[in-house]
């Protein structure tokens, strides 16, 4: 009976070897944490979210003054008597998909082209073949702005007669229209005789040629 007890003496103290002071405090710790979660979370994590009017001051004062960046309207916001950080109106910015005040005020191949378009007006010959296997030329115009194609004859034959007079017409229209085109763009086709530019620059019309073989700068003839 005394070998059995010391047995058991013994391996109660091995077992409690396997089990270090520091872990029992560390799992009463993880107890303790868990026991009080819901008291103890913060009812807010981080900075607290920027007043709605603020923000919409903000994106008004951007959109009116596309030159301001972020830290001129906070220096703006100052003036005011609104305080928010520079990089709190930088966020904001950023939320919105608003560029930087440099690519804001910069202007695009697009807006460039389009601001342009008013003064532009692309010609050039149409090939067609009628019900009687005859082809047919037919000299076009297209206003870049409208995309709105003036027809200005047919003819079999182009000849340098036909052309002329046929251009002249359109250019004693161009005010009445109310199209105030001034550079009108055509290839370098031979149906196209000198003379016409001549016609066109009495008018204060520059033509513009494309290059050779490149239909792409007539592009929207073309098409």
């Amino acid at each position: 009976m005394l070998v059995h007890t010391v047995y058991a003496h013994i391996a109660c103290q091995a077992v409690l070897l396997l089990v270090r002071p520091d872990t029992v405090l560390r799992r009463h710790r993880d107890l303790t944490k868990q026991r009080h979660a819901h008291t103890c979370q913060p009812k807010r994590h981080g900075r607290p979210p920027t007043v709605h009017s603020i923000r919409a001051l903000i994106l008004r004062l951007v959109r009116e003054n596309p030159g301001w960046g972020y830290r001129r309207v906070h220096g703006e916001l100052t003036t005011l008597g609104i305080k928010v950080a520079p990089s709190t109106v930088w966020e904001i910015l950023k939320q919105e998909c608003l560029d930087p005040a440099p690519e804001r005020t910069s202007t695009t191949w697009a807006d460039f082209l389009r601001s342009q378009a008013d003064a532009l007006l692309a010609c050039d010959f149409i090939e067609t073949v009628t019900l009687n296997g005859q082809c047919q030329y037919v000299l076009a115009v297209i206003e870049h702005a409208t995309r709105r194609v003036r027809m200005l004859g047919t003819t079999a034959h182009p000849s340098t007669n036909w052309v002329l007079q046929t251009i002249r017409n359109p250019v004693m229209d161009l005010d009445d229209a109310g199209c105030r085109a001034l550079l009108p763009l055509r290839d370098r086709d031979g149906k196209f005789p000198a003379l016409m530019d001549e016609i066109l620059a009495e008018a204060s019309i520059k033509t513009l040629l494309t290059s050779i073989r490149m239909p792409r700068m007539n592009s929207i003839m073309e098409r």
